[in-house]
């Protein structure tokens, strides 16, 4: 017996011994015990943990005793209710027999006769309790019993007790709450007063499922549902079953109504209609799919509006309490077109709460790697990628599965988008470089942010202000990364590990704004199941272990579920995403290659393969203003540097060793010196000397300069800053050094500019803007850039660089086409027609290209690239999603 079931069994010993569990539903475990006092068999019924903290005991017992009045045939009693060391239950017979949704998962159709007995025996019910003054407010085929071929509704009046203990607040129980497909159109919309008619809507949409085979309005999503439930008429009866008879037919049509006004104004008046054979209606079957009047369309709006903006808590009392079947367990592995691929070197996809869609690192472009979140639903064979999101770094759901939170590589701002669409929002603008994020319930995000030496957790509302931490800085070096949230706010898991003692699980309590550590010695962060378990990987397994999310403790031993994980992630509603398979490299292997002006290719150095810098495709290299030594940007196993390269022998030696990503080099005039971008405390632009002798010396602090370019007289220092692709948040400043304070607009205007590359004598600026509906090449005049302008590329063009000369141009075209343009200056600009010089391969195009240009070219017009030689891919790397996970989580822990 679990560790929670015994709590529960001593709690109520004395009034109710627990026999077994039957089964569970969307808010509440149901057992079956027995009555002590009157030897009776009962369903006890308790609600989950984290709804119970939500409504509190005192609020849910008052509002529950006012159903228990009820006494009816066709209603199921309730027989007690009440709190137990924390558990909030109530009681009800219990009855042999089957709900009304396993008859229908059955035998999908039900005889007329049949289907109109039986509700008309609840349409008598709720008319009884409706002159009593109580709305049931959940009716559906799970809540019906059938026993001895009588219907029997239950959980009366339970939806209401729980809605106004609540409060509104349903949203912080975190809690997956099924589909709406028998809500009235007023609840859809939030109505806070419903009247007899919303129970009249529902008992017609059971009917039409009992008569027709399925629901009224079917859709993907509760939010789906919903609109259908506001905006759609239902089908006739009569087109899905052309047997029904017209009284039957008119009478389950004027009880869908949208309006409730037009619906029956009782129970009764409903059960009546089907059994008189002369019933007519206003809306019969023959026009039940007419379009609405005009008023009828204008309320619909209105309601359409209210639907939005409520559609994702309109659905928060149905699909409850009542135990369904348990869905089987259902395994796949996820294979994509090889334009849709996830990036199987990152972390495992990451699925919605209800499990509808899977959102997953992907390529930006087919060959390149500069990295976007794909979504793929779960009624689709097709993933398409999420605008917005291009240099995507790491990313977090919201609780309602409409949007995310996410960092970009890029500008190292926190922000928010619409799944729905739309353009994303800034929440936090300055340095986050996170390195995991957790939304919460109650609307906040958490967020590890980059501080001296490593990251901390920081928490921000969703819709903007100030961060702040969450927890004092600790006194040995750490890294507080991947938080993931607790239901209802209570607080979350993350993951703190140190420069070289490995991770452990701690558990920060919001209510206390404590952490402690739960798990000791794991691999990476970890995940909450609602079942009361907490997930980790340990050695290269899964790993699970029961956990109190009420207590915030591990309340049983570990146990392990499969070996070989890579990562993994899992959704409230139980759909586990495992990345099986070794981890492999981190990354693809690159040889520098020159290549000359026909294509051919010649190994720099033979004896160097390297990985590139890995933070968000950040790749780069410069060649020395003499061309004897190559800066670029490595990774290796103590992270991203800049490393020097001599030409052509000779070892590459490491010049930065700064803990956070340190990338794209570009030499001083005089070649003393590399600036770079780096993502430490101060993110921005710094120089080191080529030598690697001496300090880092910052230029500026500034998070969104993600390319530095020095002028050829030293004076200036012109950065590309902004990542907003395709909205025009990306613009080119410069500085002045030893003169500017803060960087002046070089380009800035509502288009993106960047890929910023100066001429050699320092007069002409190219770059690339999509300011023509297409990427494309310009050159103006520099500093003066309102000079003029000159468009170089047509039919797209990326990646522009100078020759030593500057007497050419370079460009990669839409055809992977190096381009050559030539330029004369004086007495005036002139760029004649751009020439194919070769096709670059695919293999030379294994990095970003995009936004700047990761090759370099030599006095000689050799061009130095980077061929890929290994892909850096484990051979036996698979995705593997199991939908339902959380009985099979269950049955192997306990719970």
């Amino acid at each position: 017996m679990s560790e929670v079931t015994e709590r529960l069994t001593t709690a109520i010993a004395d009034r109710y011994r627990i026999e077994r569990r039957l089964g569970e539903g969307g808010m509440a475990t149901v057992y079956l015990a027995e009555d002590l006092k009157h030897k009776r068999k009962v369903a006890l019924k308790v609600l989950r943990p984290e709804l119970a903290a939500v409504l509190g005991a005192e609020r849910f017992v008052q509002e529950i005793t006012t159903t228990a009045s009820l006494q009816h045939p066709h209603i199921l009693p309730l027989f007690d209710s009440g709190t137990a060391d924390g558990f909030l239950y109530y009681v009800m017979p219990y009855i042999e027999g089957e709900t009304l949704r396993e008859k229908l998962n059955r035998e999908t159709q039900f005889g007329i006769d049949e289907a109109v007995q039986l509700t008309a025996a609840i349409a008598d019910a709720l008319d009884y309790a409706h002159r009593n003054g109580v709305i049931h407010r959940d009716i559906k085929p799970e809540n019906i019993l059938l026993h001895d071929g009588r219907a029997m509704v239950a959980d009366f009046g339970i939806a209401l007790a729980v809605s106004a203990a609540a409060g509104g607040r349903m949203t912080e129980t975190g809690l997956s709450l099924g589909t709406p497909h028998y809500m009235s159109p007023e609840q859809a919309t939030a109505e806070k007063e419903l009247s007899a008619r919303s129970d009249v809507y529902s008992l017609g949409s059971v009917l039409y499922e009992m008569l027709t085979g399925e629901p009224p309005h079917m859709g993907n999503s509760a939010q789906q549902i919903i609109m259908k439930i506001v905006t759609d008429t239902a089908r006739p009866v009569t087109e899905l079953r052309k047997s029904v008879p017209p009284n039957v037919a008119g009478a389950v049509a004027k009880a869908l109504e949208k309006l409730p006004a037009d619906r029956f104004a009782t129970a009764a008046e409903f059960a009546a209609a089907l059994k008189n054979p002369t019933f007519t209606s206003a809306m019969t079957a023959a026009t039940a799919g007419r379009p609405a009047a005009a008023g009828s369309r204008r309320t619909a709006t209105t309601a359409v509006l209210a639907a939005v903006a409520l559609a994702a808590t309109a659905t928060g009392l149905w699909g409850w309490l009542r135990p369904s079947p348990t869905p089987p367990v259902v395994r796949y592995r996820l294979s994509m077109p090889p334009s849709q691929e996830p990036n199987l070197n990152g972390d495992a996809p990451a699925a919605a709460p209800d499990g509808s869609f899977l959102l997953y690192r992907g390529f930006f472009s087919e060959g390149t790697a500069g990295a976007q979140l794909w979504l793929k639903r779960r009624d689709s064979d097709v993933a398409t990628p999420v605008s917005g999101t291009v240099a995507i770094l790491t990313w977090a759901i919201s609780p309602d599965g409409r949007s995310i939170a996410f960092t970009l590589g890029g500008s190292g701002e926190l922000r928010t988008l619409s799944l729905s669409g739309g353009a994303p929002l800034t929440v936090v603008s300055d340095s986050v470089v996170s390195s995991g994020i957790a939304w919460l319930d109650d609307g906040t995000i958490v967020f590890s942010r980059a501080v001296a030496l490593g990251f901390s957790l920081h928490r921000v509302p969703a819709g903007g202000g100030t961060p702040v931490p969450i927890l004092p800085p600790d006194s040995v070096v750490r890294f507080d990364v991947a938080p993931v949230a607790l239901p209802g706010s209570r607080g979350l898991v993350f993951s703190r590990c140190g420069t070289a003692t490995g991770c452990d699980i701690w558990v920060y309590d919001s209510r206390q704004d404590a952490a402690r550590p739960v798990v000791r010695e794991v691999q990476g962060g970890a995940a909450y199941a609602v079942s009361g378990h907490l997930l980790y990987r340990s050695g290269g397994a899964l790993v699970a272990t029961p956990f109190d999310a009420t207590r915030l403790e591990v309340t049983g031993a570990p146990v392990s579920l499969a070996d070989g994980i890579a990562s993994f992630s899992l959704s409230r509603s139980g759909t586990l995403v495992l990345m099986t398979g070794d981890a492999g490299p981190a990354g693809p292997s690159y040889q520098m290659v020159w290549v000359d002006r026909t294509g051919r290719q010649t190994p720099v150095d033979t004896t160097w393969t390297f990985r590139l810098t890995q933070f968000a495709a950040n790749t780069g290299w410069a060649l020395s203003p003499d061309g004897s030594r190559l800066a670029v940007g490595l990774s290796s196993d103590e992270g991203d540097d800049i490393w020097i390269k001599p030409l052509p022998r000779g070892p590459a030696s490491r010049i930065t060793f700064n803990p956070a990503p340190d990338y794209r080099p570009r030499w001083e005039p005089d070649g003393r010196r590399v600036a770079f971008k780096s993502n430490r405390t101060n993110p921005g632009i710094y120089l080191r000397r080529a030598d690697g002798t001496g300090s880092d010396s910052l230029l500026i602090v500034r998070s969104d300069a993600q390319e530095a370019v020095l002028s050829p007289d030293g004076r200036w220092l012109l950065m590309r800053v902004g990542g907003t692709v395709g909205a025009g948040g990306r613009d080119i400043v410069g500085m002045r050094l030893g003169e500017d304070t803060v960087p002046v607009p070089v380009l800035s205007t509502r288009y993106d500019e960047h890929a910023v590359s100066l001429s050699p004598d320092g007069r002409w600026i190219a770059y690339k803007s999509d300011e023509t509906g297409t990427t494309e090449v310009f050159v103006r005049p520099f500093p003066d850039t309102d000079g003029g302008k000159w468009q170089i590329s047509s039919s797209g063009g990326r990646a522009p660089l100078w020759s030593r000369d500057g007497r050419e141009l370079f460009y990669l075209n839409a055809s992977n086409d190096m381009m050559a343009v030539r330029i004369t200056t004086s007495p005036a600009f002139v760029a004649d027609e751009p020439a194919v010089l070769f096709r670059v391969p695919d293999d030379l195009l294994g990095m970003e290209t995009e936004w700047y240009t990761p090759w370099d070219v030599a006095r000689d017009g050799r061009f130095i690239m980077a061929r890929t030689v290994a892909d850096g891919e484990a051979g036996d790397r698979a995705i593997i999603v199991v939908e339902n996970f959380l009985e099979e989580l269950r049955a192997r822990v306990g719970q």
